[in-house]
């Protein structure tokens, strides 16, 4: 789990938050135990390799051939979500892309549910191969794998429809509120980091609460619980897009963060290998198509680079 590092003149309610954090590690640890039996191999399908594919898979034979488990978080519209239509598939943009990766370098996928604060403590406990579920990509997290980014960060914040709280953003508007977040998120230490900008305006610091995925965020604004859920924008929009008598969108927030392949440290020969099979498939325009498919903005696209901790 990416433990992500509490500032001082922290502004949620430490005792709250505290409980919150253990909560979740005991779901964590329950995911990690229940749906570990739950792997599936389950596949959506991938784009055709290109032609750089074949000296890729003769540079790294070792993966040629590999059933490799790829954990993920399901609950995210648009990058992994288990498919309405047959609910022993996973579908979105990270499954066509970890599918297309995979197909490069030639070995198959299966997959790992567990909460989001579990993604990490999977691949470092060797009970996942590679981690692709919109996790944005950060020094912090960079301590508990190694990354290679692939898209940039958009986030948006919801809101009750008409904003009755007049929130803005990331910023001393949240003074006062409730926000939602998922446990583990880069956003609760960002919205915790207000904490001396409310003192200083004579106003309470925001309250967190914390959950395991992006639908219970959103449930927490719809039963009146919290005021905010601020995460990626096409999360965001597409919540909208289902309430649309109930949420809105007050802005967009950019975050300086990309989303990134998460890939067990030490392990170079496969963190450079999906590199190469990124940049092949970006270079072929493949990148560009399944966002496309999955209805999300081209314009997320970003080029490669690899984050490691220093």
């Amino acid at each position: 789990m990416p433990h992500l590092p509490l500032p001082a003149g922290r502004c949620v309610r430490l005792r709250a938050f505290l409980r919150a954090r253990l909560r979740g590690a005991a779901v964590a640890a329950i995911g990690l135990s229940a749906l570990a039996l739950a792997a599936a191999p389950a596949h959506a399908e991938a784009f055709k390799a290109p032609a750089e594919c074949a000296a890729l898979q003769a540079k790294y034979p070792q993966f040629k051939g590999k059933a490799l488990v790829n954990a993920i978080n399901p609950h995210t519209p648009g990058y992994e979500t288990i498919d309405p239509k047959d609910p022993n598939k996973y579908i979105g943009f990270d499954i066509d892309l970890g599918e297309t990766i995979g197909g490069c370098l030639g070995f198959t996928l299966t997959y790992k549910p567990v909460t989001f604060a579990a993604l990490l403590t999977t691949l470092q406990a060797g009970q996942a191969d590679i981690v692709i579920s919109d996790i944005y990509a950060t020094e912090e997290r960079a301590k508990a794998a190694d990354f290679i980014t692939y898209s940039k960060v958009f986030d948006g914040v919801l809101v009750a429809k008409g904003n009755p709280k007049k929130i803005t953003g990331i910023n001393p508007s949240l003074c006062g509120t409730v926000a939602a977040e998922n446990t583990g998120y880069v956003e609760v230490p960002l919205i915790q980091a207000l904490a001396p900008q409310c003192k200083a305006v004579g106003k309470p610091e925001p309250e967190i609460q914390l959950y395991d995925n992006n639908q219970n965020c959103i449930q927490a604004i719809l039963a009146g619980r919290a005021d905010t859920y601020i995460n990626d924008v096409n999360t965001v929009d597409s919540a909208v897009k289902a309430y649309p008598d109930k949420l809105e969108k007050a802005a967009a927030v950019t975050l300086p963060y990309s989303v990134g392949i998460a890939v067990p440290k030490g392990k170079t020969d496969f963190r450079d290998a999906v590199m190469a099979a990124l940049v092949a498939i970006q270079k072929a325009g493949i990148q560009a198509e399944l966002l496309k498919k999955n209805g999300l903005p081209v314009e997320n696209l970003e080029a490669p680079r690899l984050l490691v901790a220093k």
